[in-house]
């Protein structure tokens, strides 16, 4: 019993540091739910999203056909310094002026950032206004690290 004991005091005590270390470690994709939001169409994206996870390419979708919403939104992974500005910038690099989406494969490595988009996801379907899924994203997501917007 005490050594049962010691082993949930060390999962409790590490736990913060095993989230933390893990924030842009690749997502497993395991809690898809199916979103009633618009997604692009999976052609769309280049080859190495499209045969991402569910999540992931979904969450791709959702960016890329509705980019206000994730532009909305801040990110909390520490991708700043990357020069994104809001989590939509974890998905497309730029749009060139003939429309041609220049991808940003950061998000295919961060948890946070398709968490985020998953969450923004979720509340558009439930239709909730942009400025309460933005404080939500803040609220939720504050602790994970410093946010991309000022």
């Amino acid at each position: 019993m005490k050594q049962f004991m010691s082993f949930v005091l060390l999962i409790i005590l590490c736990a913060p540091l095993l989230l933390s270390a893990t924030a842009c470690a690749p997502s497993k994709g395991g809690g898809s739910t199916e979103h009633t939001a618009h997604l692009a169409e999976m052609s769309e994206l280049p080859p190495t999203m499209q045969t991402a996870s569910k999540t992931v390419s979904d969450a791709y979708r959702f960016a890329i056909a509705n980019p206000e919403a994730t532009q909305n939104v801040p990110c909390f992974c520490g991708c700043g310094p990357l020069g994104h500005a809001n989590n939509y910038d974890c998905y497309v690099r730029a749009v060139s002026n003939d429309g041609k989406i220049i991808f940003d494969e950061h998000a295919l490595g961060c948890v946070i950032c398709i968490d985020i988009t998953q969450d923004v996801m979720r509340m558009t379907d439930e239709g909730r206004a942009p400025p309460q899924i933005r404080q939500t994203i803040i609220n939720t997501y504050t602790h994970y690290g410093p946010s991309n917007q000022p």
